[in-house]
């Protein structure tokens, strides 16, 4: 790809409307409700169309893309929690919010489950074999009775117990049957959590399990975050059905190019990956050929037949420092990420 382009005005800057309506319209574009440091943001933006802030804006937005909450912070404004700044999901992306917002405590939930159904299975087995062994020392002694004199009450008695014992053994064994299913059950349940359900991949939770539970003597690891340029121009040219497909696509690619380092999606149009064993310039090498096997693909609506033109992402990509926090190492490849949009999209920024 070539250099940026020269930084255009605003999107909705026409010097025939008044500044207020301008920032009412750049509020609604970007999913930003009316909340002052919105509008102080929307102001800053607005009203000076030639310097950094406004020129930075214009970069980010070209091709009618929303801001995100990363970008806006990033430019020195605030997202007031709970408001939908960025990444509203559409279409097969539409639970991908509210499945978020529980994930934590249902995941908590299958995990204490799946405690509980352990110690149950562990008692139900040990249960099964004291029962056994206590049923064939009971019947040896049956045997033994009858053997030194035909006493037919302890007999009967005996044979009685002896019985019990197998039906209860059979019991026993149903129910350890059963909590092995279920225990079974939980497992993919547990799994579903860690799952997106649109592209397959693991997702963000997945992610952060796995940064966490790294073997450091396995490394080193680098961490890279990728984001499809201009996918909101795909979404609403083509419907957001063909967007969806178009996740669907790119992560199947950065997976299967990828293998076998993780890759995740970490939400909306943006992936993230782990890449282990391998030198920041090899894992940005590996990346890189990625994004040019990505770029010379040539994408149709399977509807229409429309082609969608090139489909392409940017990356940001970093060396995983022992002992820093996932927060930090993502943050940094995320600074790289906007670097790359920066210098126009469609390529690989590493540091």
């Amino acid at each position: 790809m070539g250099d940026a382009q020269a930084a255009k005005p605003v999107s909705g800057a026409d010097p025939r409307n008044s500044l207020y309506e301008r920032i009412g319209r750049f509020l609604d574009e970007h999913r930003l409700s009316p909340d002052p440091a919105h509008y102080h943001f929307a102001h800053a933006v607005l009203s000076a169309p030639d310097q950094p802030l406004a020129i930075a804006v214009a970069r980010l937005t070209d091709g009618g893309v929303r801001l995100s909450r990363n970008d806006i912070e990033r430019l020195g404004g605030q997202v007031v929690a709970g408001d939908p700044a960025a990444h509203r999901p559409a279409s097969g992306q539409a639970s991908e919010v509210a499945a978020e917002t529980g994930v934590d405590s249902a995941i908590s939930l299958v995990v204490e489950t799946q405690h509980h159904v352990e110690d149950f299975t562990q008692i139900m087995r040990t249960m099964q074999d004291e029962t056994r062994g206590f049923g064939r020392d009971l019947a040896k002694s049956a045997a033994a009775i009858k053997q030194i004199a035909e006493i037919d009450e302890i007999t009967q008695i005996t044979t009685m117990m002896i019985g019990r014992i197998h039906d209860s053994e059979v019991r026993l064994a149903a129910a350890t049957a059963e909590a092995d299913i279920l225990r079974t059950k939980l497992v993919e349940a547990h799994d579903i959590a860690r799952r997106d359900m649109l592209t397959g991949l693991p997702n963000r939770r997945a992610f952060e399990e796995a940064f966490a539970e790294r073997d450091l003597d396995a490394g080193p690891y680098c961490l890279a975050v990728c984001d499809i340029d201009r996918f909101k121009g795909v979404n609403d040219l083509h419907g957001h059905g063909v967007g969806d497909r178009v996740l669907i696509a790119i992560g199947q690619a950065l997976s299967s190019e990828c293998a076998p380092h993780l890759v995740v999606r970490h939400g909306g149009e943006e992936f993230a990956l782990l890449i282990k064993g391998k030198t920041l310039s090899d894992a940005a090498k590996l990346l890189d050929r990625v994004r040019a096997t990505v770029a010379a693909k040539r994408y149709r609506n399977r509807e229409t037949d429309a082609p969608l033109g090139s489909i392409t992402f940017s990356a940001g990509i970093t060396a995983i420092h022992i002992e820093e926090t996932s927060g930090i190492a993502f943050s940094r490849a995320d600074r790289l990420l906007y670097t790359a949009k920066e210098q126009g999209r469609d390529r690989i920024c590493a540091a």
